[in-house]
């Protein structure tokens, strides 16, 4: 498999950030505009999108912050994403579609391989052997730590082992996924999360529709 969008005729999209910062409200309403403007999307998410990543989803997101080692994690997210790509988004892109998904391989390159603990090597090691592909675009949305956990926190939705995690933990993630946009500015836009909804959705649609455009040249 390619690193590269040139083995697909779809177009593969990504949302990262730190938790909290609105990047699942912010693919959802992507994901309808396009629809809306007649393109074939698939939203789908990570761990997850497809039913043996929906499994491993669980064991990843839920239950005590030192359930699993980095080591462990990398190898579950890793499972995960193996299932996902096989089974929705490599079908998904070889019909022509657009996929939207809530995280992908910056997450683990982040999560485990930068604020957790200095595993970068592996994480990008088994990447390359179990995975091999990259989005075509990555939207960072940005956003105070302090703001995004509180949001996070807030919404009590069972899933949230890593804002468990601690202040300290999300300033990391932040730190670690700007350096990575800065390493990647051709793929990682960076998106001020800290306004409206309707304003950073606004700011999506525009560089997206800018972006499909300079792709059809």
């Amino acid at each position: 498999m390619s690193r590269t969008g040139a083995h697909r005729s779809g177009v593969f999209v990504s949302f990262e950030g730190i938790d909290g910062s609105g990047k699942s409200t912010q693919a959802r309403a992507l994901a309808e505009t396009l629809r809306a403007l007649g393109h074939d999307v698939t939203l789908t998410r990570e761990p997850g999108g497809s039913t043996g990543a929906e499994e491993i989803r669980r064991l990843l997101v839920e239950g005590t912050p030192d359930r699993w080692s980095p080591e462990t994690e990398i190898l579950l997210f890793n499972a995960a994403r193996r299932d996902h790509l096989e089974k929705t988004i490599l079908p998904a892109l070889e019909g022509g579609q657009i996929v939207i998904t809530d995280r992908f391989a910056d997450s683990t390159r982040i999560y485990q391989g930068a604020a957790r603990a200095s595993l970068r090597p592996l994480v990008d090691a088994l990447h390359d052997l179990a995975i091999g592909v990259e989005p075509d675009l990555t939207f960072l949305i940005d956003m105070d730590p302090e703001q995004s956990l509180a949001r996070g926190l807030a919404r009590q939705s069972g899933e949230d082992r890593f804002e468990e995690l601690g202040l300290a933990f999300q300033q990391r993630l932040r730190a670690g996924f700007l350096e990575l946009a800065r390493a990647e500015p051709e793929r990682l836009h960076v998106i001020d999360g800290g306004r409206s909804q309707a304003q950073v959705s606004a700011d999506i649609v525009a560089h997206m529709q800018t972006w499909l455009k300079a792709r059809e040249r």
